[in-house]
């Protein structure tokens, strides 16, 4: 579980293709790693394979990470967001992260707003009923907040919208975002509580029967 605040931005050493999945190497800031431990990687919940006392970490992605994030684009040199999983006694400043990507969007608008950044991100339509204005959203692992919706988009001939979001200088210096050019492809994740309630909202008690495997 993670917070979807970044830590720092590490820097990919080596990429490896092998049988439909990737090897990739990364120089982090974490001296302490174990093997087996969790890093969101660009918002993606990532085992720790091997590490050495530096901070360079391995990690294996399958072919159904591959598929399913944008993490097949990197490359040696690219720059990605890091983040430990959140312990017991952390602080939860962003909102409720599993790394677990829903689609994956695109950039589409940059633009320098005083000394912030507004950037509009289109999502495909299948996760417009998660999405509300001033909610959470997740983008490369980082917790932002919902500035605007813009309803009945396309992009490449894909129905969705556009989220407007508004960068503070911080974070804009302490992720990735500054590195992404127009048409950059995003990993997404909504907010997990949104699809509880579109579960619990959706169950009736003739599902619970089923389940219990009282209904035949």
């Amino acid at each position: 579980m993670f917070s979807g605040i970044i830590e720092h931005v590490g820097a990919v050493q080596s990429v490896s293709l092998r049988d439909r999945a990737m090897d990739v190497r990364i120089a982090t800031h974490f001296t302490d790693l174990t093997e087996g431990e969790s890093i969101a990687t660009n918002g993606v919940c990532l085992t720790v394979t091997r590490f050495t006392p530096e901070g360079v970490v391995d990690f294996h992605l399958s072919g159904e990470t591959l598929a399913r994030t944008a993490l097949g684009e990197l490359e040696e040199g690219s720059r990605v967001n890091l983040e430990r999983a959140v312990s017991l006694n952390t602080r939860l400043s962003g909102h409720i992260v599993q790394g677990h990507v829903d689609a994956v969007g695109r950039l589409t608008h940059v633009a320098s707003a005083g000394d912030s950044h507004h950037l509009r991100i289109f999502m495909p339509a299948s996760l417009r009923r998660y999405v509300i204005e001033k909610g959470s959203i997740t983008i490369n692992g980082i917790s932002l907040t919902v500035n605007e919706v813009h309803d009945d988009l396309q992009y490449e001939g894909q129905a969705g919208f556009e989220i407007s979001l508004m960068i503070i200088p911080h974070t804009w210096t302490h992720t990735d975002l500054s590195t992404l050019t127009i048409g950059a492809k995003v990993n997404l994740e909504v907010d997990m509580m949104a699809k509880y309630v579109e579960t619990l909202l959706r169950y009736t008690p003739e599902d619970e029967l089923r389940y219990k495997g009282g209904a035949r």
